[in-house]
């Protein structure tokens, strides 16, 4: 059986920096407004809101968009699918950890 792991095994989509940082934070917080999540990263708005379109386009993330003392207040949080996506490119960053262990291993 061949488990070697591919550069495709990698998830464009949350692999790009700016995005694993906020699939990162949703993934354990249920939910952050917009203005945590940029405070949290160090974004800009439009740096911030232009990955959160690519992951809510993606289906990985839900952008809610309400009014909070009559001011805009955006929210943001995991979908299911954000959530699975998440866990598998973890899941692939481990095993190509472990496979690097598993290689140093022998040579000892």
């Amino acid at each position: 059986m061949n488990d070697s792991i591919k550069p495709d095994d990698i998830d464009p989509v949350i692999h790009e920096r700016v995005r694993l940082a906020i699939v990162s934070a949703l993934a354990v917080a249920p939910e952050m407004s917009f203005n945590e999540i940029k405070s949290t990263l160090g974004l800009s708005d439009g740096n911030l809101s232009a990955h959160a379109t690519s992951l809510q386009q993606a289906g990985y993330i839900e952008i809610a968009k309400t009014f909070k003392s009559r001011r805009p207040y955006t929210t943001m949080r995991l979908t299911p699918v954000g959530q699975q996506a998440f866990r598998s490119y973890v899941e692939t960053l481990r095993k190509i950890i472990n496979k690097r262990n598993e290689a140093m291993d022998e040579q000892e």
